[in-house]
């Protein structure tokens, strides 16, 4: 069993709730209504998302060499 680790983005959604993306695999969003069904819902989501690559044989993406910076960026109104 390989162990794959990948990171998380959480957005609180105005109507509560959270939007989760997952950045290295294109397409995986999910949704939930605590932070706590949210991850879960996360890793759900690329579980399902990995079966399928491996279903259809293509490559699975990991975060290797991935590295992340926080940007920040003034705007004028």
């Amino acid at each position: 069993m390989n162990v794959l680790n990948y990171r998380i983005l959480l957005r609180k959604e105005p109507d509560d709730g959270y939007t989760v993306i997952v950045p290295s695999l294109p397409g995986c969003v999910t949704y939930g209504d605590t932070i706590e069904e949210a991850i879960e819902m996360a890793k759900e989501a690329i579980e399902l998302y990995i079966e399928s690559l491996k279903k259809h044989g293509e490559e699975i993406p990991t975060e290797e060499g991935t590295l992340e910076y926080t940007l920040m960026v003034e705007t004028y109104a």
